[in-house]
């Protein structure tokens, strides 16, 4: 079925004609994993490789083998099983020069509430964060937590990457919560609610 779906990149970041050398850190709504797990397929660059975050629970056994099956490893854990062993793998496999993609209002919401694993990532590695929003001509929803989106036969699903953004060094909880805050407000605008 996904062989039929036609898949599209803006590439606002400008990343496929002038990369960063360095790895970059995703965020894409969980909702949309198929739409991020697509693009990267098809238009990720030769780099060192790119792994996804999943929960250490059933469910995120089954997204770790959708991410396998598109050439995506995974990194199993999140803030409420495993949280503090997965942020260490993280940290090590983007000092190895791996990519990240992260779900932050995963692995069970609210939907559309970006939770801090990721701005963290970004800032402890001084990583740039590359957000991710879908469009979808034709979708299933489906009746969970995020309303996860299956694209229909035949339609369009248009993966926009936004200019990539710098987390700044905070020492406080009131200034790391801005910079949270501005990530979660950048992602949310730009985020089709269909």
């Amino acid at each position: 079925m996904l062989l039929t779906i036609r898949c599209r990149l803006r590439d606002e970041a400008k990343y496929l004609e002038n990369p960063d050398p360095r790895p970059f850190i995703a965020l894409f709504w969980h909702n949309r994993i198929l739409a991020a797990l697509m693009a990267f397929k098809r238009y990720y660059p030769a780099r060192n490789g790119i792994l996804v975050l999943t929960s250490a629970s059933r469910d995120g056994a089954f997204l770790a083998e959708v991410a396998r099956h598109f050439k995506i490893g995974a990194v199993r854990g999140s803030s409420s099983r495993r949280g503090v062993a997965a942020f260490l793998d993280l940290t090590n496999k983007v000092e190895q020069g791996f990519d990240i993609a992260i779900t932050p209002d995963g692995p069970r919401g609210p939907r559309y509430h970006l939770h801090p694993g990721g701005i963290l990532l970004a800032q402890r590695s001084q990583l740039p964060l590359m957000l991710l929003v879908a469009e979808f001509s034709a979708c299933w929803r489906l009746k969970s937590w995020d309303g996860f989106i299956i694209p229909k036969p035949f339609s369009e699903v248009i993966v926009t990457s936004l200019p990539l953004e710098e987390i700044a060094p905070v020492n406080d909880e009131n200034g790391f919560e801005k910079e949270r805050q501005r990530i979660e407000n950048l992602l949310r605008s730009r985020t089709v609610m269909q």
